[in-house]
């Protein structure tokens, strides 16, 4: 399937739902350039046109909502370079194309692990958010990386559980979290952390731990077996 831009940006056009666009703001999304079309469709039509690097770039360039989450399904992980990653860093300005982007995108590239560290050290709140993302999808997407690679993240998920800021200790818990369900080993490693965490004096970190340890510790837990 080929498409334009042009013709892409007038089919999410013609799906405009005003309604979606509130329910978009309510939680927190930037819905200032959006259509309001529901992410069923966007995965539909990144289907149809499968990886597209050019075309993924040009999306991108729109600014337009729907446009750069459809970027980063279509984006070949191939062709992503650092220059690009970081381009695309500085300009994420929702949490949901942040947590689309680590996910669908940038932890499959050779460069996640890198970035995840780094960017957890950023003072942005979506870059640094972007961070953690990375660790907790890499957790899930990742299945034939050495579980001991992930013990690199605990020292910054614990330094950076003081930030009192809704999008970052959110997905500094979401991190702890999906490590900690990646296998046995890690399991405990992250039950460990979480409660070295819970010590500390920060408001953040006090919830961080206590609600990851509640799952972590639950008899419903998911850990992938060794």
């Amino acid at each position: 399937m080929s498409q334009t831009v042009k013709e892409i940006i007038s089919y999410f056009k013609s799906l405009e739902n005003p309604a979606n666009i509130e329910g978009m703001r309510r939680y927190g999304i930037a819905a200032d350039k959006a259509f309001g079309v529901n992410i069923p469709k966007i995965r539909n039509l990144a289907k149809q046109l499968k990886h597209h690097h050019k075309l993924a770039q040009e999306l991108w360039e729109t600014g337009i909502h729907e446009a750069r989450i459809l970027a980063s399904l279509i984006d070949d992980p191939k062709e992503v370079t650092i220059a690009q990653m970081e381009k695309w860093v500085n300009e994420i300005n929702s949490w949901d194309i942040c947590d689309g982007c680590m996910s669908n995108l940038f932890d499959k590239t050779p460069f996640a692990y890198k970035k995840a560290i780094e960017w957890s050290r950023r003072k942005e709140e979506f870059e640094k958010r972007a961070g953690f993302v990375l660790m907790a999808t890499l957790s899930v997407h990742d299945k034939k990386e050495d579980d001991k690679k992930f013990l690199q993240f605990f020292p910054r998920i614990e330094k950076e559980a003081k930030d009192e800021r809704n999008f970052v200790k959110k997905a500094v818990n979401w991190a702890l979290r999906q490590i900690g369900k990646r296998s046995w080993y890690l399991h405990g490693e992250a039950i460990k952390a979480a409660e070295r965490i819970y010590k500390q004096e920060y408001k953040s970190a006090k919830w961080i731990a206590a609600d990851a340890l509640r799952e972590l510790k639950s008899e419903k837990v998911n850990v992938r077996k060794n």
